[in-house]
């Protein structure tokens, strides 16, 4: 194992959400996949928020977007299960959305450096109910000390591990009345860096009777005044590239973090065939910071194999570990390099994408449209790797179109998910 030496070396923006409007060419208002759009939430950027899921046929969307309590620049959307009231329990039902950030009257990605979403009022019905929120992805999140909200990791299978992409807050039964911002102990804020969307689920759990399922969530892209604010950071990273040289001969591996606090170093985890992984460096951290820090290794290819995955591991001092996405690079002919490369296919869960060897390193769009020309998944990385996965295992079986764009060559492949 190799030990390397430390890396070397924001302003969050207020969002407006409001006027929002049911988007042409989706499906009906309310339904699964349909999206709305929210005009100008900042200087020229636009957000469609689409509805993923739900629980079941029993959670219907009554209001995208409440005006006529809590805060008219908040994201407010109403949601009811069992047309407002269950006579037993328990029951937990949830709503999903995705919000993608865009330029202004289009449909094109684009991410936005950092910005706040603060979750506001996660209370209950002052009987049996309590409403959830879970927020995917964030780079960290901050809790009032004390809080009233109760943190659990959502984990899923990623390539047969389990892995750690989110969290969610939990509510209490009382009810606290209105949406108030003071209420900082019913509060999160969970912090983004560098993404084009972010997907928030919200929901309700209830133990027993309740006359009170039609439920109002705010999110308030902004960041408050925490009393004693804690500040965990469960994912620290912004980017984590792995790309084959031009010579075939190493992996450049890059990352970089937005925020340190007390990390102490980062281990490179090396496996051939994505579910055994064996330490293959060690790279020192900064270790405190709130700047962007950048780091990176070369890994020296051996051996006969055609693909290495690799994932890093960011120890803290207290010896608490987190570990990143798996990227994957695929050892192949030169001219491979040329074209974009995906497999398998078909594909049931993860499609992975291998783009040109002359677009790895910069922004990169990969979308994913239906039979009918509706994107169903976009990825949009500002410094691509070798090999990016999409995950599609939530999508129906049939034909779609992967196209992938660097903002000047287009290339598209048919992909079937079976």
């Amino acid at each position: 194992m190799i030990l390397v030496s430390s890396g070397v070396s924001s302003y969050a923006q207020e969002l407006v959400f409001k006027n929002s409007s049911h988007e042409a060419g989706t499906p009906a208002a309310g339904l699964d996949l349909c999206v709305y759009r929210f005009p100008s939430v900042s200087t020229n950027i636009d957000a469609l928020v689409k509805i993923n899921g739900r629980s079941s046929s029993l959670v219907t969307l009554t209001n995208i977007d409440v005006t006529s309590s809590g805060f008219d620049k908040a994201f407010q959307p109403q949601i009811e299960y069992n047309n407002g009231a269950v006579s037993s329990g328990p029951k937990s039902w949830w709503m999903e959305f995705t919000i993608t950030f865009v330029n202004k009257n289009t449909t094109t990605p684009v991410s936005i450096p950092t910005f706040n979403a603060t979750a506001l009022d996660i209370d209950g019905d002052n009987n049996k109910l309590h409403e959830w929120v879970s927020f995917y992805g964030p780079a960290s999140y901050t809790l009032e000390s004390p809080t009233k909200l109760t943190v659990t990791s959502i984990l899923q299978t990623i390539l047969g591990l389990l892995t750690n992409v989110g969290k969610t807050f939990d509510g209490v039964t009382n009810d606290h009345s209105g949406i108030d911002t003071s209420a900082t102990d019913l509060m999160t804020t969970a912090r983004y860096n560098n993404v084009s969307s972010m997907t928030y689920r919200i929901g309700a759990s209830t133990a027993g009777a309740s006359g009170g399922t039609q439920r109002n969530y705010s999110l308030y892209f902004k960041s408050f005044a925490y009393s004693s604010p804690i500040i965990s950071l469960p994912v620290k990273l912004i980017s984590f590239t792995a790309a084959l040289n031009q010579n075939q001969t190493k992996v450049d591996l890059k990352w970089s973090t937005a925020s340190e606090m007390n990390v102490s170093h980062f281990v490179i985890e090396k496996s051939y065939d994505g579910k055994t992984f064996n330490d293959a460096a060690v790279v020192f951290a900064y270790g405190n910071t709130t700047e962007k820090m950048d780091y990176s290794f070369a890994d020296k290819v051996s051996g006969d194999h055609q693909v290495i995955y690799y994932r890093l591991r960011s120890v803290d001092n207290d010896s608490k570990t987190q570990l990143s996405e798996i990227r994957v690079v695929r050892i192949g002919k030169q001219a491979e390099t040329l074209k974009m490369v995906t497999y398998p296919n078909p594909v049931t869960s993860e499609l992975r994408v291998t783009v040109p060897s002359a677009w790895q390193g910069k922004a990169v769009v990969l979308e994913l449209f239906n039979q009918n020309g509706q994107r169903m998944k976009v990825i949009n990385t500002g410094s691509a790797s070798q090999t990016e996965t999409i995950i599609v295992s939530d999508l129906s079986h049939g034909l779609y179109l992967l196209k992938a764009s660097n903002g000047e060559e287009t290339m598209e492949q048919k992909i079937i998910k079976s």
